[in-house]
Formats: C-alpha cells, structure tokens, sequence
C-alpha cells in the first residue's frame, strides 16, 4: 500500500482567530469550534484540515518549539474561478484586516497570483488562471 495524503495541519497560537481567517475563505468550520483544543474539517475533495493549538503539539512533543525568524507552519492555495475573484478575495481578506503579503499580479506562469499572512503568519496564497474568464 502506497501512503497518500489525508490531512493537512496549522499549528495555532490562536485558535479563534485562525478559525475566523479560514471561515472567511469559505471554510464550513463548525460554531464552537473554537473551544476545542483541535478542530479538523472535511475538505469537499475528502482531504481534512486540521488545526492544533501550540499546547497541544507541546503536551506531545515537549521540544517542539514555535518557530523564529519568520518561519513559516505551513502554507495553503486556495484556487479562485478568474482573476477578479482573487483580487475580489484580496481586498476582502485585507479589508478585514488581514495582512497581504503579496498584492494580486500576473505571474509570469500564467496565473493571477496573491498572498495573504493568516493569523499565525503562514502564506495563503489566492490564485486563478490568468486567461479565467
């Protein structure tokens, strides 16, 4: 049997707050879901998100350690239907006040391309092919 990838994991300094960042992706993240040390959520193509507070992963790695110096926890794509849409994403993601990292732009691989910091500082780049219509 060949492993294959279940789950994806955001380590969280606050859960709340990255909770109320994936919700405004579109994420269907349950009410009260930030009382629970973890929360995982089914992605509509069978993969789950998960997310662990930092004392979780401490109370089982003791030497886990938060990361310094920018260091990223992991970083998530999020595809759009057309350009519009990402930068649509863009502006309502930094209008809440969310901060961009990268403004929306056409990359030279052919997609309109963005980022955005989550609450944990981790990339969540928006984008969409260029010719979308």
């Amino acid at each position: 049997m060949t492993p294959r990838l279940d789950a994806i994991s955001i380590i969280t300094a606050d859960l709340a707050a990255s909770l109320a960042f994936y919700r405004r992706l579109g994420l269907d993240i349950p009410d009260g879901a930030e009382s629970a040390p973890h929360v995982e959520v089914t992605l509509p193509g069978g993969q789950r998100l998960l997310w662990d507070t930092e004392e979780v992963i401490a109370s089982f790695d003791p030497a886990w350690k938060r990361p310094a110096g920018g260091g990223e926890r992991v970083a998530l794509a999020f595809v759009c239907d057309s350009p519009q849409e990402v930068d649509a994403v863009y502006a309502k993601l930094t209008g809440a006040g969310y901060t961009g990292h990268l403004k929306p732009w056409d990359a030279v691989w052919g997609q309109r391309y963005a980022v955005v910091l989550d609450p944990d500082g981790c990339g969540v780049s928006l984008f969409a092919a260029a010719d979308a219509s």
